[in-house]
């Protein structure tokens, strides 16, 4: 299916609320699975936001380290994922929504160099074995440095955005150096400012893929673990991200048709999903 990478840029933009948005909404055919990465190496939100620190750090991209030192990085990748799918109709999980935590110390960051290439392998693989579809939310910090390669090897690459004066002018530069790097960027524009998206994609010059409603009150329910109002999974948030995780789905098939084989392959991480 699909590797996707979500990148951000100053200004507070929203990444990892928008990428557990597209997670739990994503279009799931019977049998596929959606994996959410946090790859920022300034440091994860998810384990003291959404779950409320109830976990502790006992998940996370830093145990990968020690497993990748130990030769055992496949079956480590799998034991760091956390089911975030709920129950369905019979009370039991599908266990098709996964998040891989990020890490809570920015200085963990320095532990993880051969990581990043072994997590770009680990993606290739398991998109290319299983049709697996994975999200990489890189932050603000992770599209450049050691953990570009995940950018690098992606099939898309989108950069969130608000449509406010702000972010816009942040989002430049940042947007710029990523075009001229892997080229075909796209844009997921939180709609909080007055900015339409032809004007953001005037500005910016690469295209809207997606827009996503500025909602402060279902957004808390993601970035920090807040109660979910009602209807949370029709609210309109959740269904544009319903629509936006077809439309970045439909964005990353055409680029990879366009581009060459990589040649990665799943390996020893692909063998170990289950």
């Amino acid at each position: 299916m699909a590797v996707i990478a979500l990148a951000g840029c100053s200004g507070a933009p929203g990444v990892t609320t928008s990428a557990l948005a597209l997670l739990l909404a994503w279009p799931l055919e019977p049998g596929r699975r959606m994996i959410l990465a946090e790859c920022d190496p300034d440091g994860g939100a998810v384990l003291h936001g959404l779950l409320l620190g109830q976990l502790g750090d006992r998940y996370g991209l830093r145990n990968l380290s020690v497993a990748a030192r130990k030769g055992e990085f496949g079956e480590g990748f799998w034991r760091q994922l956390i089911d975030l799918s709920g129950e369905d109709g019979r009370g039991e999980s599908p266990r098709n929504r996964l998040l891989l935590p990020g890490i809570s110390d920015p200085a963990q960051a320095a532990s993880l160099g051969p990581v990043w290439k072994a997590l770009a392998v680990t993606f290739r693989g398991i998109d290319a074995d299983y049709g697996h579809d994975v999200l990489v939310d890189v932050g603000r910090g992770g599209a450049f440095g050691p953990s570009a390669v995940l950018v690098e090897q992606a099939d898309a690459v989108v950069v969130v955005v608000r449509n406010t004066l702000r972010c816009l002018q942040a989002a430049q530069a940042r947007v710029r150096a990523l075009e001229e790097r892997v080229g075909g960027v796209g844009l997921i524009v939180i709609d909080e400012g007055p900015y339409p998206a032809g004007e953001v994609q005037r500005v910016l010059q690469v295209p809207v893929v997606a827009t996503l409603p500025y909602a402060p009150k279902e957004a808390k329910v993601l970035s920090d673990g807040a109660e979910q109002p009602r209807h949370f999974t029709r609210s309109a948030l959740m269904k544009a991200a319903r629509t936006g995780g077809a439309l970045l789905a439909q964005r990353a098939a055409v680029r990879r048709a366009r581009l060459a084989p990589r040649g990665v392959a799943g390996g020893e991480v692909a063998a170990h999903a289950r």
